[in-house]
């Protein structure tokens, strides 16, 4: 506890600012899920997405149609080169389809040449686990895997298998392009990592491992 009147008025006003109720007219609560849609890498449900924003669901329903008519050039602006989409219950934002080889380009030219030690830890997780969620890589790295799932993505190593319809989770999987990089014909001629592993290691199990 601190005796500092300004330092505790501060701290009250921060209190009472946070838990003030934000203004949920049509303009400002689709400016509040733009900020969270851009960070999104997994769909989120409406109620998900209205606890984010401090918004009730109809006016979070009415602000994801007026941002889905903004950004497919409906409402007199140009289209622009992503859509809000809804896929397996949730809503996130995509490139279009017509521009994904620039965006592949694009990311291909800024990654090495040669995979990181992250991105080869991660790559690896996939390959023992799949179909396996990035919470699941994250939970088993112990660290965020966001960019380095983007850029294996990009790479063609992993792809995205399935949704889950309830949870909105991508499931991912590795690519035969990564077979080629290796040099194999299946997955099961993958090394088997039992022996290298302690036990219980990174929440691997006996029932995934080769």
């Amino acid at each position: 506890m601190t005796d500092d009147p300004t330092a505790l008025a501060g701290a009250v006003s921060a209190t009472e600012a946070a838990a003030a109720p934000r203004p949920n007219d049509a303009a400002s609560v689709a400016r509040r899920l733009e900020a969270i849609l851009l960070i999104l890498d997994e769909p989120q449900s409406l109620v998900s997405l209205a606890a984010a924003v401090g918004a009730p669901v109809p006016a979070v329903r009415q602000a994801i149609e007026g941002l889905v008519a903004d950004y497919d050039g409906e409402t007199g602006g140009p289209r622009r080169g992503f859509e809000l989409r809804e896929v397996g219950g949730g809503w996130r934002l995509y490139v279009r389809e017509e521009y994904d080889d620039v965006v592949g380009e694009f990311v291909n030219t800024q990654a090495p040449s040669r995979l990181s030690q992250a991105a080869l830890e991660t790559l690896a997780v996939i390959a023992y686990k799949q179909p396996v969620t990035r919470g699941q890589v994250a939970s088993i790295r112990a660290v965020n895997v966001d960019s380095v799932v983007r850029t294996l993505l990009a790479r063609g190593l992993i792809t995205e298998v399935f949704t889950d319809p309830d949870t909105g989770a991508i499931h991912y999987g590795t690519t035969d392009q990564l077979l080629i990089n290796l040099g194999i014909n299946s997955l099961d001629e993958l090394p088997h990592i039992s022996p290298l592993l302690d036990d219980g290691a990174d929440g691997f199990d006996g029932e995934v491992l080769r």
